[in-house]
């Protein structure tokens, strides 16, 4: 047994599950793992999020209270041992959007609907205090990791990421000016859970929080919509867009600029995030879903509010020796 393992036991002895039966549940871009406990007739999720790898669980504990006191579905945290990075969670099932949606795309529209509606009562809500703020500076920023890692890799030179970062920050200063509200960052197919038994806006379960931050309302809003994983079609995206407008009582046209540029910044940030994903901690497949990314990339640069940030972003298509290059570097990088 691992110190690590010895550490998860004792965490569980303590909070009365020791004897439980555990199975691998999910991982995902960080260090953190899940784990799916059986005792008896009953379930939870064991979070390991190693300290010494930089994770920490008391945003996550935060936010989940945060959520549960307007009435959503956040996990209920069970137990807690935030020095050596566990937590215990309620078990929220396995229905994620995706999930739900592949054994049933009739129900697309209703789904998404009340995710929508989840973000309005969210953003009404004061957020909890001390959260960081995502300026058009610290965006913009971001938005260069398309060229600092995602360019370079595919062409094998390094790029200059200022031109870029000036006509991003500049798209957003001039566009995305609403109040900052909470934003929960990966407000995707796969991070929300279809929960029929329960009541309201409490049918949408809510994972994978913890980067909770100050941002511009709309950006849950196209990370729902413009989702890494799962094609959302622009006739089901674009009423969303309306009615998201309508309920939280924005201009419609201020809000789908909006979204086109918060769209564009974060499809920049994952094209870099992706291919450091793969280059630096050894995660390939993430590479496939650069294509998709891709698309919604071109699709937002091609709104008129975006011509500075499309001069800029000169990119390389994702084509299949691109896209095989990033691969064959998996696990290569060990810094920029």
């Amino acid at each position: 047994m691992t110190a690590r393992a010895g550490l998860a036991a004792d965490f569980l002895a303590r909070s009365g599950w020791g004897t439980a039966r555990r199975q691998f549940l999910a991982g995902d871009a960080s260090p953190r793992r899940y784990d799916r406990l059986t005792l008896g007739d009953t379930t939870a999720v064991l979070m390991d999020a190693p300290p010494d790898r930089g994770e920490d669980v008391r945003p996550f504990v935060v936010m989940a209270r945060h959520l549960r006191a307007l009435g959503l579905s956040a996990p209920e945290i069970l137990a807690e041992d935030a020095g050596n990075g566990f937590l215990l969670l309620e078990d929220l099932g396995d229905d994620l959007f995706a999930r739900a949606l592949a054994r049933d795309p009739g129900r697309e529209q209703a789904l998404y609907t009340a995710a929508v509606e989840v973000l309005a009562t969210l953003q009404a809500a004061p957020p909890p205090v001390g959260l960081p703020d995502h300026s058009p500076a610290f965006m913009a920023e971001a938005a260069a990791l398309s060229l600092t890692w995602y360019a370079r890799a595919v062409t094998g030179q390094p790029q200059d990421p200022a031109p870029l970062q000036r006509a991003m920050a500049q798209a957003m200063a001039a566009h995305c000016t609403a109040r900052p509200v909470l934003v929960l960052r990966d407000y995707h197919a796969e991070n929300l859970l279809w929960l029929p038994g329960r009541a309201g806006l409490a049918r949408v379960g809510l994972l994978d929080f913890q980067m909770g931050s100050m941002g511009q309302p709309e950006y849950d809003l196209i990370s729902l919509l413009q989702d890494a994983r799962r094609d959302v079609s622009p006739a089901l995206a674009a009423p969303l867009i309306a009615h998201f407008a309508q309920i939280t009582g924005a201009d419609p046209e201020r809000t789908a600029t909006a979204c086109a540029v918060l769209g564009a910044q974060r499809a920049l940030r994952i094209l870099g995030g992706f291919t450091r994903l793969s280059l630096h901690f050894g995660k390939p497949g993430y590479v496939r879903l650069i294509p998709r990314v891709w698309a919604h990339l071109q699709a937002d640069l091609a709104h008129p509010a975006l011509a500075g940030v499309r001069a800029a972003a000169r990119l390389p298509e994702p084509t299949p020796e691109a896209l095989q290059r990033i691969t064959d570097l998996c696990g290569t990088v060990p810094t920029l």
